[in-house]
């Protein structure tokens, strides 16, 4: 019986040597982006890789050729090596702490709703990033009154459920930058748990340069706060802050020194009306983040994280 021509077997041919030399420098690409860690711009972009698979498939699928098939499925392997465990839902992990970090915007313009958000699953601790002096007593009269305890210094700021002690500004500026730039603080929380250092940190932004992206203020930044995260005489310790970058950005290598998160790319947190990227995080030391997800959108352009930490 005569095999009809739409299904008929893959065969080697002038065809499949075409699509092999397409699909083989593509997939050793592709493979290598995903596991070798890169500048500023790929860790962002990494999780997004994987898009480029299907496409690919179903040209080559059409194509009929299985051998280049099986050199466009390497980089599918090495995103699924790479973020497949993301995929796997968290469920209700255990945890003694619930964090929540939110860069709230400079222009936000409800931020009793964004408050409202942000305390909705009952958080011991609540950090903030770019909040003007004008919008201060806003923030402040809209937490409710289980979040007391509270520190600002410059545009960043803590809320706790627990008192808070030691509240100081950390010095993270940049070289050349003044007196003005202040976007970091340090504070202990008196938690059930015991004492933990809290810090609250926004990293310069990247921006585009005449050499590509411009990281420099934003790893000195890093370096700077990475420096008084070493130096910290509490075992304990967690960051919460817009650090500008991914966790797989070599610029973060002085923060993830010594802290750690749990690892998960897909909780993207800007820009708010396309996530692409989570540069929003929560790390810690003596405790284990056990799970990120982003809460609802607010009015800034970043969304907000939950976290739940383990002693």
């Amino acid at each position: 019986m005569r095999i009809p021509k739409p299904v008929r077997t893959f065969g080697a041919s002038r065809r499949d040597r075409i699509a092999w030399f397409v699909a083989l420098p593509v997939g050793v690409l592709a493979s290598a982006l995903l596991i070798v860690p890169g500048g500023s711009l790929l860790p962002t972009v990494r999780p997004w890789l994987g898009l480029a698979v299907p496409p690919l498939v179903l040209i080559l699928l059409w194509r009929r050729s299985r051998i280049a098939l099986l050199a466009a499925l390497l980089p599918l392997a090495a995103w699924l090596a790479v973020f497949g465990g993301h995929l796997l839902p968290d469920g209700d992990a255990p945890h003694d702490l619930i964090v929540v970090q939110h860069n709230a915007g400079d222009e936000n313009p409800d931020p009793a709703g964004t408050v409202r958000t942000l305390v909705a699953d009952a958080p011991d601790l609540v950090a903030l990033e770019e909040i003007t002096p004008e919008a201060v007593p806003a923030y402040t009269a809209a937490f409710p009154a289980e979040y007391a305890h509270h520190t600002i210094h410059g545009t960043v700021a803590l809320w706790s459920r627990h008192p808070l002690a030691e509240a100081a500004p950390l010095d993270i500026r940049p070289a050349g930058l003044g007196d003005d730039w202040n976007r970091g603080l340090r504070a202990v929380a008196r938690t059930p748990h015991g004492d933990i250092a809290v810090y609250v940190a926004h990293l310069s932004s990247v921006r585009p340069g005449p050499a590509g992206l411009d990281t420099a203020r934003r790893d000195d930044s890093a370096r700077k706060l990475g420096a008084a995260l070493a130096a910290d005489p509490n075992k304990r310790v967690i960051l919460l802050g817009d650090l500008n970058a991914t966790v797989t950005d070599p610029g973060l290598g002085p923060v993830t020194a010594h802290l750690a998160t749990d690892g998960s790319d897909f909780a993207f947190t800007f820009p708010a009306v396309l996530p692409i990227a989570r540069i929003d995080h929560v790390f810690a030391r003596s405790l284990t983040v056990t799970a990120v997800r982003t809460l609802p959108r607010t009015g800034s352009d970043h969304i907000p994280i939950v976290a739940r930490l383990r002693l």
